[in-house]
């Protein structure tokens, strides 16, 4: 039996229909907290987690919201508050920018803009002791000083200027009480990113995976993103990096 200790809190974990974000809302779930789950477009897809959460005895919802439109954030949050009662943990997750067809701008809108109304949106219900995780890629974390490939150099530098946007919340974040967190994976394995940059530039992700040594799958990462949920020793925003970023760091001396 899983440990409740996130029993009678509710969680919104964005872009939560596939992939990292599923199988973190799984883990949270499992957990006790009410998830969320959000999608943009896969309303199947995202009844399935939330039929997995609830088979599993959690308790979920899904909601379609795109977060890139203003009324998507707080169609979010009420949907926290109505069916958990509260909002207690906001999961960063949805971002992307490599889709075709969305516009030159859709990388910073979505991963940028979206990201900070998303959490000004949560922060106005969030009580003391409240987390906001926001989930990035040592690619987009260290794009500063370390060249990436470049198919994904939009993409990296939209979510850096979203991680740096949501840094700067900080001091209204320390006047609610609010934590933030940010955790920063490699390439994972099998997810949309990782396929639309491998059709970009094939044997990418090969490459990346000997630099790093291996790289996480989906389940490994969200698992890592889950310890970090209800962790009461960390610093105000404080940056776990998982698993392969020694290059990197060496890199950045």
């Amino acid at each position: 039996m899983t440990q409740q200790d996130l029993a009678g809190t509710g969680a919104i974990i964005t872009g939560s229909s596939r992939g990292i974000g599923a199988a973190t809302a799984e883990l949270i779930g499992a957990r006790g907290a009410g998830v969320v789950i959000n999608y943009r477009q896969k309303a199947p897809r995202a009844k399935k987690v939330v039929a997995g959460i609830e088979a599993a005895g959690g308790r979920a919802v899904a909601v379609g919201a795109d977060l890139t439109e203003a009324d998507g954030a707080q169609a979010l949050v009420d949907a926290a508050m109505e069916n958990f009662g509260s909002l207690d943990l906001l999961v960063l997750n949805a971002s992307g920018g490599m889709e075709a067809g969305r516009g030159e701008d859709y990388a910073l809108t979505l991963n940028r803009d979206a990201q900070v109304q998303m959490a000004r949106t949560a922060i106005e219900v969030m009580p003391k002791g409240s987390q906001i995780v926001f989930v990035t890629s040592h690619q987009a974390h260290f794009i500063k000083q370390t060249a990436t490939m470049d198919a994904y150099e939009p993409v990296a530098r939209s979510k850096r200027a979203g991680e740096d946007a949501l840094l700067e919340l900080i001091p209204e974040l320390d006047a609610k009480g609010i934590t933030l967190t940010v955790v920063s994976g490699d390439m994972i394995e099998g997810t949309i990113t990782a396929t639309l940059l491998e059709r970009a530039e094939p044997g990418a992700i090969a490459t990346r995976r000997e630099a790093a040594g291996r790289l996480y799958s989906v389940e490994e990462f969200a698992a890592e993103i889950a310890a970090l949920v209800g962790r009461t020793d960390l610093e105000q925003g404080h940056t776990e990096l998982v698993g392969g970023a020694e290059d990197f760091l060496a890199a950045n001396g």
